[in-house]
This record gives structure tokens, sequence and C-alpha cells, in this order.
């Protein structure tokens, strides 16, 4: 099994548009540590699961049929736009795993031409070949489904869009004691949030549940800049993470 971040920025992403600062500027000359928008690629055996369709060059990553299907933590534009485009398409259906949420967004379930949506049920695991599935309800503005991913002896979690996490959740992550959590931190210690970790929330996580290894995505603008600013005292095993990052193994 492998996890890669795909996209590890927040909706805004990196370089900000309109943004003149420091960072920005050297982002822009330097598009190797551009934020997309955040979503990753789960591999299996010979098998590729997307995490999420922010990214706008879905069609030209993957051309067809090289997707086996796409898990949508939920509907909100920067997690979904990238199907939009990729609905048109033509040949087999796509299977989109995703919350039971009625609104999607726009027209999506109206016009789903190639993408197959399939609403879930928290806490119901489901197999994709020899691999196990369970949706893990998360703390956000729209119905918000993190997953937990088993293969073999092997588990890892993927936490986005999030504000903590929910009682049950947390403690079946205890239980599970994933080898790699993937988690929403979008702004520096202290910055108020309603529907996003800040670094202290993520922290708090990471000493509770003791995965082997905590990657950090769904970065914002002013976390971007405090990472790169500040001489921080991290655990080595909390890892910021950026396009490109193989999670896992």
């Amino acid at each position: 099994m492998r996890l890669t971040i795909l996209g590890s920025g927040d909706a805004g992403g990196m370089p900000r548009y309109g943004c003149n600062c420091e960072r920005c500027e050297f982002i822009r000359l330097n598009p190797q540590y551009k934020r997309r928008s955040a979503s990753a690629l789960l591999e299996v055996n010979n098998n590729r699961y997307l995490i999420d369709a922010g990214l706008m060059d879905i069609t030209e990553r993957f051309p067809a049929p090289e997707l086996d299907g796409i898990l949508l933590t939920h509907f909100h534009a920067d997690h979904v736009q990238g199907l939009f485009h990729l609905r048109w398409g033509t040949g087999i259906k796509i299977p989109v795993y995703c919350p039971p949420d009625k609104a999607g967004c726009d027209d999506l379930f109206k016009h789903s031409g190639i993408l197959d949506f399939r609403s879930l049920r928290k806490f119901e695991t489901f197999n994709l070949g020899e691999l196990k599935v369970t949706p893990l309800p998360l703390i956000h503005s729209k119905p918000t489904f993190g997953y937990l991913f088993e293969y073999k002896q092997q588990t890892i979690a993927y936490l986005v869009d999030t504000k903590n996490l929910p009682p049950k959740v947390e403690e079946l992550l205890k239980h599970k004691h994933p080898e790699t959590i993937v988690i929403d931190t979008s702004s520096p210690p202290d910055t108020d949030n309603r529907n996003h970790n800040n670094l202290h929330d993520t922290l708090s996580l990471h000493e509770k549940i003791k995965s082997r290894r905590t990657v950090m995505t769904h970065i914002g603008h002013d976390l971007d800049l405090w990472l790169n600013n500040s001489n921080n005292n991290l655990p080595e095993n909390l890892i910021s993470g950026y396009d490109g990052y193989i999670a896992f193994p």
C-alpha cells in the first residue's frame, strides 16, 4: 500500500493570489514548493484510488482507465472541482465514494456523466479488493468523512477536513494504531478556526493517537509562513506534508 500527497494546500493554495509576501514570491520563482488543493493517491497492488478531486488536471495526470475509483471527503468545491471536467469523459464509469450529502456540489449529481456516486455510511467498512475502507465522520461544516485504510498488516488514516475528532473516531484510531495519519492542519498554533485544525489541535491528536508518523496537510498560507519562519521544536515524527510527499510507506 502506498499513499502519496498530491496536494497539500487549503482552498487558497500557495502562492496565494495577489499576495506579494516573501514566501509567495519565492514559490512563484520555485514552483516545486506550490501547495495545491488537498488530495492524495492511494495505490494498492495494481489499483489506484484518488482521495478528493480538487486538482484541475486530473484528466492529464490519470489518463483513462488509470483510476479505479475516487474517495471524496466532502463536497466543498476545493475537494471536487476537478470532477466538473472529468465527468464528461467517455467509456467505463468511475466509482466515486462519498458521504451522504444530498446537496452535493452544484449539478454534479444531476449531470454525473461517467461518475458513479456511491453514498457511504459512517463506520460501515467496505472492501475494495483486499483493501478494507472505513468511513470516519469528521467535524466540519458539511457532511465529511475521513478514511481508515487497512491492507494486510498495514493501517493508515486520512483525516481532512476536520476540527479535532469526534470521541468515537479518536478511540477507534487509538485502538487501530495507524502507522501513518494524514491530517488537516490549516493554521498556526493558537489561531481560532472552527472548521479546521490549528497546529496545537494536531499536536494534541498526535500525542493521543501515537501513530508512527503524522503528516500535516491542508496547510494554509499563514501556517506555511510559520513553518518556514519559526525555530520550532516539532516532534520528529510530525511532518509538514508537501505536494508529491510519499506519506506511506
